[in-house]
């Protein structure tokens, strides 16, 4: 009987150790108010045992006790949630305090980050958040060109959805096309797809350059989704191995988009090649572009039917090496390429379009100071401490 109830004890207390609320303080270095930018906890950062699950927890303001949004994520797909994701809004060069606090709510309902695999419009992939949408293409709309079959897509390049609204728009837009009730190419006030991608890199798709040729990868062969939620999509994109003049290229992606953010979150995993050409297409060759090496940023801004875009790359500091404003009279083949290294077989960068109708950037100097404040912020993130 003394045994059983010191384990039962033992049990108690072990229960009230990992349910006791974790007080982090959340630390913004810049003088410039943050928000829409997303903390990762884990379960060692938060000292929380193996055995804690991060989807019973959730997080508020310490001093107001307002609650924010947050999404656990399985990214290894073991079954087992791996990061705690929530943003911060802060005010320039200060820090606030937020707790992270058990929770049997339901996870939430608003799914503003959403990616899936689109085979009813042949196999495309396509991703979204409050601001921006995209796509990709795969296996399927490649065989169709190859067998010179009619509606097909062969390029690696990424696609851009011109949204004007705050919703999700990718099921809805795919059904009515797919149901024949409407068209995404014509903006009914959601906005469309006018955006030309073909044989170029599109938005932040990737070459390799042997020899002042550059290669590239056809349409995807494989799809993982990794999570869509509140703040966050994730997937996966692997690639069939391609030449690049000889050399063996594999190549996959990692792709995540945030909620708030114009710009997706590029990861490659790459092999045959010790850099990498990350591309925005110049289209018509009749926009500008923008280049700052030092601060890791490349635009191009451009008129497109009755508006106007921005396109951009951004890359942590010190890895973008250099630019290639390449021009050729080939058929949508003039990109705008950043020069990435390639460490341990990874490069990251971060690329997307703000649409004039869509967005607050009215200009070419809006769209270079949101790329410009983008890249600082990468570069010092916010800071979080765990108090003991």
């Amino acid at each position: 009987m003394k045994k059983h109830l010191l384990f039962t004890a033992i049990l108690a207390s072990s229960f009230v150790l990992h349910s006791q609320n974790k007080i982090i303080t959340v630390t913004n270095s810049l003088p410039v108010d943050r928000e829409f930018e997303t903390v990762e906890l884990t379960k060692k950062s938060l000292g929380l045992p193996s055995s804690a699950k991060l989807e019973n927890y959730a997080v508020k303001e310490k001093k107001s006790g307002l609650s924010l949004e947050s999404q656990s994520v399985d990214n290894d797909g073991d079954g087992i949630a791996d990061v705690f994701l929530f943003q911060p809004k802060i005010d320039a060069s200060s820090e606030k305090e937020y707790e992270i606090v058990p929770s049997d709510a339901a996870d939430s309902k608003n799914i503003n980050c959403y990616s899936r695999f689109v085979p009813e419009r042949t196999d495309d992939y396509a991703w979204e958040n409050n601001k921006v949408a995209f796509r990709t293409y795969g296996p399927v709309a490649q065989k169709m060109v190859e067998d010179k079959i009619p509606g097909g897509t062969l390029t690696s390049g990424i696609d851009a959805w011109l949204k004007r609204v705050d919703y999700p728009i990718i099921n809805k837009w795919y059904e009515k096309a797919t149901l024949g009730t409407g068209t995404y190419h014509k903006d009914t006030g959601e906005g469309l797809d006018n955006f030309h991608v073909g044989d170029s890199r599109g938005i932040g798709g990737i070459a390799v350059n042997a020899k002042g040729k550059y290669y590239f990868s056809k349409n995807f062969i494989s799809w993982k989704t990794i999570t869509t939620g509140p703040i966050r999509t994730s997937f996966i994109l692997t690639y069939a191995k391609w030449d690049a003049n000889g050399h063996k290229i594999t190549e996959s992606k990692l792709i995540s988009l945030d909620y708030g953010s114009y710009l997706s979150r590029f990861e490659i995993s790459i092999k045959g090649t010790k850099n990498i050409a990350a591309g925005i297409t110049l289209h018509d060759k009749k926009g500008t572009i923008g280049t700052n090496i030092e601060e890791g940023w490349l635009s191009h801004w451009e008129p497109i039917d009755d508006s106007e875009i921005g396109t951009g790359l951004v890359a942590p500091q010190g890895t973008l090496t250099a630019f290639d404003n390449h021009l050729t009279e080939e058929t949508d083949l003039s990109n705008l390429y950043g020069n990435l290294n390639v460490k341990k077989h990874k490069v990251v960068y971060y690329a997307g379009f703000g649409w004039k109708k869509g967005s607050p950037f009215k200009t070419k100097q809006d769209w270079e100071t949101y790329l410009s404040s983008f890249a600082k912020k990468i570069n010092n993130p916010l800071v979080f401490k765990v108090k003991e």
